[in-house]
């Protein structure tokens, strides 16, 4: 959709609500400059964004009359969460004053007002509906929450799945392991072998960042694994079983309990896929996976450059160059 004009700036008044200024059109951040975002990129927030105010932020926009760009004073910065599927263009611009507290690691998307609807610059990059927000019951998923609780009462990896990950942190895999369809996660490291700058589930406690959810602090056994992912497996439609969650370290620090698990379950049933997600830093390891019946893998990271991935990741016993070998191992 083509606007015919950009976006009206959006603030928060510190007590949950939010304004538009008529007077400012939104602009958002790229590196360290705020530029009015092209007409053409702005989408409607997709069903399933979020709000967030930014405290002892002001947003920074372009005057409607004038051109020149301004900040905005009338409150705090805005921002919006974009959903899974989704990409965001550019970060909100904004001016952090000095008694302004630390953000939490979210992804702060800019955000304006047009049209009596909230738009982001974003667009879709997966037509995949499986973490879509309009195929989430509440209702279900607790009911589902239940269920799995009650059919596993000393499988340590369901309480978490279900207690933390699903009706806490309402992970869209738990999720969809609660609704028996689709995604079954399966975390099972709660160390790493890096020190990621924006690690959600980890943070030392001098850093005044605050992770986004707790990490996992056991170490599921293969049978606790099968227990649960075998059933899933056999009935859930288009299944997949994924090692290496956000509620996790690093999956292949365990991954002779991946192979075990895996050998186990493919007893069971050659139904579905079983997937990794990991930073692919242990090269033998993979391959041991891959020979065990390992079906896919994705594996992260911030650059395929050496010098821009090695500062970010921090990695421990590895180097970039054990993961370029992992990818190639996967390809073998």
């Amino acid at each position: 959709m083509l606007l015919s004009h950009s976006p009206y700036l959006l603030y928060s008044d510190g007590k949950g609500n939010i304004f538009e200024d008529t007077s400012l059109y939104t602009t958002g951040r790229t590196g360290w400059e705020a530029i009015l975002v092209p007409e053409n990129e702005w989408i409607e927030l997709p069903e399933g964004g979020q709000m967030y105010e930014l405290p002892g932020r002001r947003g920074i926009g372009v005057d409607v009359a004038t051109g020149q760009m301004r900040i905005c004073e009338k409150g705090w910065a805005v921002a919006a969460f974009i959903p899974p599927a989704f990409t965001g263009f550019y970060i909100a611009a904004y001016e952090t004053l000095p008694e302004a507290p630390t953000l939490p690691l979210f992804c702060y998307t800019a955000t304006g007002w047009y049209n009596n609807k909230f738009y982001v610059p974003a667009i879709r990059i997966e037509k995949d509906i499986r973490q879509e927000h309009a195929g989430f019951n509440t209702d279900e998923i607790e009911i589902g929450a239940k269920h799995l609780l009650k059919a596993y009462p000393e499988n340590r990896l369901v309480k978490h799945l279900m207690e933390n990950c699903c009706l806490t942190y309402t992970c869209p895999a738990a999720r969809n392991f609660a609704l028996s369809r689709w995604e079954c996660p399966v975390p099972v490291s709660p160390a790493c072998n890096a020190n990621c700058l924006g690690c959600i589930s980890f943070q030392p406690q001098e850093e005044t960042i605050v992770s986004t959810q707790d990490r996992m602090v056991f170490k599921p056994r293969a049978e606790e694994i099968m227990e649960y992912t075998v059933p899933h497996l056999k009935t859930a439609p288009v299944p997949i079983v994924s090692f290496g969650q956000g509620c996790e370290g690093e999956p292949l620090l365990r991954w002779e309990t991946i192979k075990e698990a895996i050998i186990e379950i493919r007893k069971h049933t050659a139904n579905g896929s079983i997937n990794i997600n990991t930073n692919g830093s242990k090269p033998d390891a993979i391959k041991a996976l891959c020979e065990a019946g390992l079906n896919s893998m994705r594996v992260s990271l911030n650059s395929a450059r050496e010098k821009v991935y090695t500062p970010y990741y921090r990695p421990n016993n590895y180097v970039f160059n054990d993961l370029i070998e992992g990818l190639k191992t996967c390809l073998l």
